[in-house]
């Protein structure tokens, strides 16, 4: 996705989207229910964290902040690192521990400028300054914790001789059911192991860049779903923990961190309150938006395909046809993308154990989905216990869709009562497009929406992330 949630935009820019947004509020489409402003006036707020009912952590993309919101009191800074924020770089995930009423340990990844000072500057980053920290909340502030940074990675696409972005960072962090952290990292414009090339774009003996080759070396660990421990070690349950401890090296240590591989780009994962089993959404290029439910040693596919295995042929189509054409890295271009199911499969790169499996939901063209979380409670309704609900991360929708996807009761799969979407694709007719996904609709202009969390109290928190506002769904 070409800076879905870039924002170093003119301020122009900014300030006409903020006025658009504004001149029409936040909606949901079940009557029985309402939203309210639970905070405004914030910056690029991205996530937030509860610590208790009314009282959240809330992070800031631009300025590296983090803010304590507590009830009716005005926001109080508790953190301020210096962020790189050009294109999707920033203050991007926050977290806290399983234990963190025992502990107050928070987890927070994000950016880091080299200037000493917040940036906008796509360059201004060191080569791999995506890092995972770990702070003790003292009741006041954020103090870090020695040892960090837990996990440097990378943020800089410098090479094939094309313009540098900052854009495919992930940022989403969660803790599990198993007090884990799982954090997503996007392909940063990658293309290797991590994203089913197994001699990277060039081919077999040849570097695809200055600084490495194919393998997920520590300069080269992207497009991937981590499972850590919270010093940021690998735990030895990890479904590629055996293989990483036979290659060795960084290349060994890096596979014994993955949880999974062959992701573009995401700005959602929650975990079912219900089956403990990982849900993630994921932004396709100009195709194929996904939301998958992801096992231990899931191989999402990319960048041989996109969506259901058996569309391969519509997604190099969308992706070879203007005014699409191309996949942001000029050395592997959409045309090499198979012509068949069977022809994509055999080309994964394939680590012992991995498994591939289509997406739980699609889109033919891609929709942009943002921030995501189950409902556990029955707070807002009983026909919303179980849900999932998906937001929205793009620019070119000042409105701001929510939907809401019901759940099997396997809670394995999407269950769907819409005829045009039993086979689990929206088959929309134009990029940022709902066609054939109206039923799923569930709240609308609400902005970018980089974030969505059920509170302590089983409401529905949405992040908005240009309006500077927290808003919060409840019955009325």
């Amino acid at each position: 996705m070409r800076a879905v949630l870039g924002i170093a935009a003119a301020a122009a820019t900014l300030t006409f989207t903020a006025q658009a947004a504004a001149q029409t509020g936040p909606t949901v489409l079940d009557p029985k229910l309402e939203v309210r402003e639970v905070e405004t006036g914030l910056s690029t707020p991205i996530g937030i964290a509860f610590l208790d009912d009314d009282d959240f952590f809330v992070i800031e993309k631009v300025s590296g902040k983090v803010k304590r919101i507590k009830g009716d009191a005005a926001p109080v800074e508790v953190l301020d690192l210096a962020v790189n924020s050009a294109s999707e770089r920033g203050l991007l995930g926050i977290t806290l521990d399983k234990y963190f009423r025992h502990n107050g340990l928070v987890y927070l990844y994000w950016t880091e400028s080299n200037t000493g000072a917040d940036s906008g500057v796509v360059g201004e980053v060191d080569l791999r300054a995506n890092r995972l920290d770990r702070y003790k909340w003292n009741g006041t502030t954020l103090e870090p914790v020695v040892g960090n940074p837990l996990l440097r990675m990378r943020a800089r696409q410098t090479d094939a001789g094309q313009q540098e972005r900052g854009n495919h960072n992930g940022g989403p962090i969660r803790t599990g059911p198993d007090g884990k952290l799982y954090l997503i990292a996007g392909d940063t414009g990658r293309r290797g192991q991590m994203q089913n090339l197994i001699d990277g774009p060039f081919g077999e003996g040849i570097e695809d860049d200055t600084f490495g080759g194919p393998d997920p070396d520590n300069e080269h660990l992207t497009g991937v779903i981590l499972r850590l421990n919270t010093d940021g070690t690998a735990p030895k349950d990890n479904p590629f923990y055996k293989e990483g401890a036979e290659r060795g090296g960084q290349v060994g240590a890096n596979l014994k961190k993955l949880y999974a591989y062959g992701i573009r780009n995401s700005f959602g994962m929650a975990f079912d309150p219900f089956s403990g089993d990982l849900w993630e959404q994921e932004n396709g290029d100009d195709s194929f938006s996904e939301i998958n439910r992801v096992e231990p040693g899931f191989n999402s596919g990319w960048v041989q395909v996109m969506g259901p295995l058996d569309r391969v042929a519509e997604f190099k189509r969308i992706e070879t046809t203007a005014p699409f054409i191309g996949l942001q890295q000029i050395r592997w271009a959409p045309t090499n993308i198979a012509d068949t199911p069977r022809e994509a499969f055999e080309r994964l790169f394939r680590l012992p154990g991995s498994r591939f499996s289509d997406p739980e939901m699609a889109w033919r063209y891609e929709i942009a989905p943002g921030g995501i979380d189950f409902l556990s409670s029955r707070e807002l309704g009983r026909d919303y216990k179980g849900d999932l609900f998906v937001g929205s991360a793009t620019q070119n929708l000042l409105s701001g869709h929510i939907f809401r996807l019901d759940i099997e009761n396997n809670r394995r799969e999407v269950d769907v009562d819409d005829k045009a979407l039993r086979d689990r694709v929206a088959d929309n007719n134009a990029k940022y497009d709902i066609t054939e996904s109206e039923s799923l609709l569930f709240g609308e202009n609400f902005g970018v929406t980089p974030d969505i969390q059920e509170s302590p109290d089983g409401t529905l928190y949405v992040v908005s992330l240009l309006r500077g506002t927290i808003y919060e769904i409840r019955e009325k």
